[in-house]
């Protein structure tokens, strides 16, 4: 039996083969309807979310599964003081498979150790977010044709946003990789990141205050809110959500073939002028996210 904790856990071939399945199903919706027949996914959230609950209840629909779940620990027995453990060993006796966000770092891995079905990590806490890096990975092949030689600049809270930290981890695996880290001194990346991914791998990167200094160079802007539930300070929150603001002006100097990313929620940081823009893909990459979860499935319940 397979999970999904870690991005890391899967092999670039893996990966390819997840993209290659995801833009097949794009292209022949029909001949995937009646895969998941009779299977079911449990949605385990104990901490809100808008799209990644959904997208994988969508993504199970459209495969011809059910689904049953929670969208809030306080709707679950957690409330009761009930263990992630007991609670997984017990969603495992009604589903085939489980997708789960928590807000603590590693709670799905200690899930995966008791769960006798597939788990998928959909985001835990700071840590990790490996179907939204699958998510960015399937937009990137998809608009830009390839995976390697790429600048790709991420832009906001890059201290705390997990999505970050998973496509750095994915992207530092190609060739030819250079990042941008665009943030303020207090959100910028962590150092283990900085020593064991990007020094490790050799990476070209370089870090920088300002979103327009390096933006006529940039394939990729990936584009990030400040967390306000990350943040024990409320002050430092208010101070530091709407730093970078992303509206037409600052992309004058971008190329004609930039591609505009963010994981969403949006609050300020892109303006809604740029939505028009034929650069902006936040919202082609809320629909990629539903395919490759499609294909994600189907790998972990090994249907054919």
């Amino acid at each position: 039996m397979r999970n999904l904790i870690d991005i890391k856990e899967l092999t670039i071939e893996e990966i390819e083969e997840l993209i290659k399945v995801a833009q097949d199903i794009i292209n022949n919706r029909e001949k995937y309807s009646h895969k998941c027949d009779g299977k079911k996914l449990a949605t385990l959230f104990f901490e809100p979310s808008t799209r990644t609950r959904l997208s994988f209840e969508a993504a199970m629909m459209e495969l011809g599964g059910n689904v049953l779940g929670f969208s809030a620990a306080s709707s679950s027995s957690t409330a009761k003081g009930e263990s992630v453990s007991d609670t997984i060993r017990t969603v495992g006796c009604y589903a085939d498979i489980i997708a789960m966000r928590h807000p603590k770092e590693g709670a799905p891995l200690v899930a995966a150790q008791k769960s006798v079905v597939p788990i998928i990590n959909a985001g835990d806490g700071g840590h990790n977010h490996p179907t939204q890096t699958l998510t960015d990975l399937l937009t990137i092949k998809s608009e830009k044709k390839r995976l390697d030689n790429l600048t790709i600049g991420l832009c906001g809270d890059l201290k705390f946003g997990r999505t970050v930290h998973s496509l750095i981890t994915a992207m530092s695996r190609y060739k030819n990789i250079r990042f941008i880290l665009i943030s303020p001194k207090e959100l910028e990346i962590p150092e283990y990141l900085k020593k064991e991914v990007l020094e490790k791998n050799n990476i070209k990167w370089c870090e920088t205050r300002d979103i327009e200094e390096y933006m006529g160079e940039l394939d990729i802007l990936y584009m990030t809110r400040v967390q306000r539930e990350r943040f024990f300070n409320e002050e430092d929150y208010l101070r530091l959500k709407d730093y970078y603001i992303l509206n037409k002006e600052k992309l004058e100097k971008a190329k004609e073939d930039l591609c505009i990313m963010h994981p969403l929620p949006r609050v300020n940081e892109i303006s809604t002028d740029v939505d028009d823009d034929r650069r902006a893909c936040y919202f082609k990459q809320v629909e990629y996210g539903k395919y490759i979860r499609m294909a994600l499935i189907l790998k972990l319940l090994e249907v054919e």
